[in-house]
């Protein structure tokens, strides 16, 4: 699906009608443009993903070091404090490593014991020194979806306070590819996990682990257990998350399968069932029960915002994470590569950020309206830094005109194509479809709209907050003669390398696609920067009403 040419640019110019135009000149657009090459994004990335920062973990050298190098790049850029009269916004994190543990399962006489690590996962948001569930029922919740616009609701019918749920993962639209169903193959946050162990902790569950299956997670275990292995980091909040379930986790399809055979339980047809409206929850005859230690460490790590002074304080807003998953030192004591460098993810998007003040830096003419570059923390801990940032914001949301986030962009050349995570959701694709027209380049929706891209990246904290915000970026129509041999190095990425030591800087990238990306960020922002119209979600959209109730000053 595509915006046809004229219904783009009739809705386009109802979109822009009455702003205030851009300079008469276009010397600042171009000028900006000019500004963004790949000798930059070569070198920013070569930097912010070389081993000496340790995979930019928050807390650790690698976060000194990336703060420094961020810092000094906009200063240098002649970008001003945009926090508060600093570049750092303070983010209040614990930090909590949980001693790895095996997970115990009873049917009748029967022990089973899993693993941690290739069969289990599992740990705890709660902030304490020790965690301790014994005899836990465990209760089959299908989806684990409480969803009233669905006329859905998993947990019908029974009470599981203290008790441990398993959970399917994705939602019933995409298991069924049923477009009547939720949004059919189209993950919806009832999906996430974290919605999961969200609403697990809303029932009083005990504890909530989700059954890992490779397709309709997106990402093979090893992702799961790469990232559930050591040191786990979430907002400080006044109830110590003691109101979340005391164990959230994870378990591989085959144990899964083995422990549900072991009860006499059918797991594919349990499924099956779990698909279908009306659904109730299964009670087992199998008990969980599980204990570890934890240690604690609270500390305090930063956002960096940089910002570009317009005519007034309205702000348009880019986004990208620096972190990455850091190292693991026991990988590093066998000689193995225990660094994970996140490349990729994200020191592409990081090196945006700094691309773009570069551009804006590179043109004089003053825009209406300030820009401001948001490096957040704590992403891949669950967009801790963005969520602090929406809570204690350097605008306000409702002065918040749109915004553009930047995560895992592409570094393997240069596509015909745009695609959109979250298609169709706002006003803010008609200016990038005409953008990428500069470009001779179409804008479509995301190739994978099953793998829940719009709910793993920082935009989404701030779309629920009602801002627009855009997360679009290289689609997979390659140019040129190495077409082929680029698509499947974007394949082999997701597959081998995303969240694991091999996501490393290659000097042979070809970044192009990436600065014909970064430019369409520019050219997006620049349009809004001398407007004094505000794009808004689209009808039908669930943020517009958020959006319109904040405008509105409610």
């Amino acid at each position: 699906m595509r915006y046809p040419a004229l219904l783009v640019s009739t809705t386009l110019t109802l979109l822009m009608a009455g702003c205030t135009s851009p300079p008469a000149s276009n010397t600042g657009l171009q000028d900006g443009l000019d500004a963004i090459g790949s000798d930059d994004f070569h070198r920013h990335i070569r930097e912010l993903s070389s081993d000496a920062f340790e995979g930019r973990a928050p807390f650790s050298d690698g976060e000194r070091m990336t703060l420094d190098y961020l810092e000094s790049a906009f200063v240098a850029l002649g970008m001003q404090p945009g926090y508060q009269g600093s570049f750092r916004q303070p983010v209040k994190l614990v930090s909590i490593t949980a001693t790895p543990a095996s997970m115990h399962f009873k049917v009748g006489d029967t022990h089973m014991e899993m693993a941690f690590g290739h069969e289990i996962v599992q740990g705890t948001t709660r902030n304490t020194e020790s965690i301790n569930v014994s005899d836990s029922e465990v209760v089959f919740v299908g989806y684990g979806v409480v969803a009233p616009e669905y006329n859905w609701d998993d947990y019908a019918g029974l009470d599981v306070t203290g008790k441990t749920v398993i959970i399917l993962v994705n939602d019933p639209g995409y298991a069924t590819q049923n477009d009547a169903l939720f949004s059919g193959n189209a993950m919806t946050y009832y999906g996430r996990w974290t919605y999961k162990y969200e609403e697990a902790a809303r029932q009083g569950a005990a504890a909530a682990i989700v059954i890992h299956e490779t397709a309709p997670a997106s990402y093979p275990w090893a992702v799961v257990e790469n990232g559930w292995s050591g040191e786990q980091f979430h907002l400080e909040t006044p109830d110590k998350n003691m109101s979340r379930a005391a164990i959230e986790g994870w378990i591989t399809r085959e144990r899964a399968k083995a422990l549900f055979d072991a009860a006499g339980m059918d797991l594919d047809a349990l499924e099956d069932r779990a698909e279908q409206p009306g659904f109730k929850p299964v009670a087992t005859s199998i008990s969980m029960s599980s204990s570890f230690d934890n240690a604690l460490k609270y500390s305090t790590s930063y956002n960096i915002v940089a910002k570009y002074p317009g005519k007034t304080d309205e702000a348009i807003l880019y986004t990208a994470h620096w972190d990455h998953l850091g190292k693991n030192d026991e990988l590093i004591a066998k000689g193995e590569d225990g660094i994970y460098n996140g490349a990729v993810d994200n020191a592409t998007g990081t090196a945006a950020l700094l691309e773009l003040a570069e551009a804006w830096s590179a043109q004089s003419v003053v825009p209406n309206r300030s820009i401001y570059f948001i490096a957040v923390t704590a992403e891949e801990s669950g967009l801790l830094g963005s969520r602090q940032y929406v809570m204690t914001p350097s605008v306000p949301m409702s002065q918040s005109v749109a915004g553009i986030n930047m995560d895992a962009l592409g570094v393997y050349g240069t596509t015909s194509d745009v695609a959109v995570v979250g298609y169709g959701s706002s006003e803010l694709e008609l200016i990038l479809t005409n953008a990428a027209a500069h470009q001779n380049r179409d804008v479509v929706p995301e190739p994978h709209p099953e793998r829940g891209y719009y709910y793993r990246s920082d935009h989404f904290n701030f779309a629920k907050e009602g801002v627009p915000f855009l997360y679009a970026k290289s689609g997979d129509q390659y140019e040129g003669p190495d077409a082929a041999a680029a698509l499947a190095n974007q394949n082999s990425y997701t597959a081998e390398r995303y969240h694991k030591p091999g996501d490393e800087y290659d000097p042979n990238w070809n970044l192009e696609g990436l600065v014909e990306d970064t430019r369409l960020f520019f050219r997006i922002a620049y349009t809004l920067a001398y407007s004094d119209r505000w794009p808004n979600w689209n009808d039908g959209n669930e943020f517009r009403a958020i959006r319109d109730r904040s405008r509105a000053g409610e």
